[in-house]
């Protein structure tokens, strides 16, 4: 579900290029669920190799990576740990809603109905066993850093950003700004130029970006106090949030009675979560505590074996691929030896 902050957070337009020479810690999970659920044929399936297996993630991590690094951004990927056990509810509901779509994913291709069963093809992504593996070899390739989390990736990805070690944290979730990351980017692994469903009309997605000072500057609330907020929502940790409080309603309560504690009509619901559990998360997150962020080479001989090889891309395609990072790497080489 992710926390909806949507409506209240100070959300400023920008672009990729606005990154340049910036550390951006991603949201591993986050991203990897995008390319899988996006990038699909015509009939909602997703692409795979010659062997049957998926390659859809591959293909995301490729195409996206080759044009961070063109514009000279330094992404590095965190990637989950165990998730807290409060979150089980959580990974349940969303087991049910993959298995609801499934269902009407059949019958939509039953009918013959192609823009459904690409949508509801869409909500069955799941992550494959050997897929964490196979994303961090591209990386690896790449010369892009990882990171393991103890638990919760965007929490080590906004810990990163008040370490000084990242710029901002990247993930579609706001998670990260309860978490008390400096900034987070939306959009940022999947900006460009999309179809809206059931309709012949495309829209371009563009990266946002959310300073957490000025959105609790502009709430007037305290970091504490926008977790509460997230609390009478819903969390990823209390799915279902309170009966009938939206974003705007949770907001004028905590303004008005300033925590949890003091709202007289949600007593009785507060005592069916554990509430103190769930501050304690986001305001004391476990994280991986990183000494260095090393940035290294990239591998084309070895990236092109992989993919073409043993993964069955169009050689063509990811040698021009890659000759356009060559190139754009090389020019900003020569731009920077100019100063020199």
């Amino acid at each position: 579900m992710g926390l909806n902050l949507k409506d209240l957070v100070v959300r400023e337009k920008t672009a990729l290029e606005a990154f340049s020479t910036k550390v951006i810690a991603i949201d591993a999970y986050n991203a990897i669920y995008q390319f899988l659920a996006s990038i699909r044929g015509p009939d909602g399936l997703q692409l795979s190799d010659s062997e049957g297996r998926i390659t859809s993630h591959l293909s995301g991590l490729l195409y996206r990576n080759v044009n961070f690094l063109s514009l000279g951004i330094k992404p590095v990927y965190v990637f989950d740990g165990k998730p807290p056990s409060l979150k089980t509810a959580e990974i349940e509901r969303r087991k049910q809603i993959k298995k609801d779509a499934t269902v009407k994913y059949e019958k939509a291709v039953a009918a013959g109905n192609m823009e459904d069963a690409r949508k509801y093809a869409q909500q069955t992504t799941s992550m494959k066993d050997g897929m964490v593996k196979e994303s961090k070899q591209i990386l690896t390739y790449f010369g892009i850093p990882y990171i393991d989390a103890p638990s919760e990736g965007e929490a080590t990805a906004a810990h990163l950003t008040n370490t000084g070690q990242a710029y901002a944290s990247a993930s579609q979730d706001f998670d990260s700004i309860l978490c008390g990351a400096k900034r987070l980017i939306r959009n940022f692994t999947n900006s460009g130029r999309r179809k809206i469903p059931n309709r012949n009309t495309y829209i371009d997605i563009v990266p946002e970006i959310i300073e957490t000072q000025k959105t609790l500057k502009a709430l007037g609330l305290t970091r504490e106090q926008l977790i509460d907020v997230g609390i009478l929502i819903g969390t990823d940790f209390n799915p279902n949030g309170f009966d009938r409080i939206g974003p705007k309603t949770a907001l004028k309560m905590i303004k008005q009675y300033s925590r949890l504690e003091d709202i007289p009509q949600i007593q009785e619901q507060l005592q069916e979560i554990d509430f103190q559990q769930i501050r304690k998360i986001f305001q004391n997150p476990e994280v991986a505590d990183v000494d260095e962020i090393v940035f290294n080479e990239v591998d084309y001989e070895g990236m092109t074996n992989y993919l073409v090889k043993e993964r069955s891309f169009s050689e063509d395609r990811v040698q021009s691929t890659l000759n356009r990072l060559k190139k754009a790497l090389e020019k900003k080489s020569q731009n920077l030896d100019q100063w020199f």
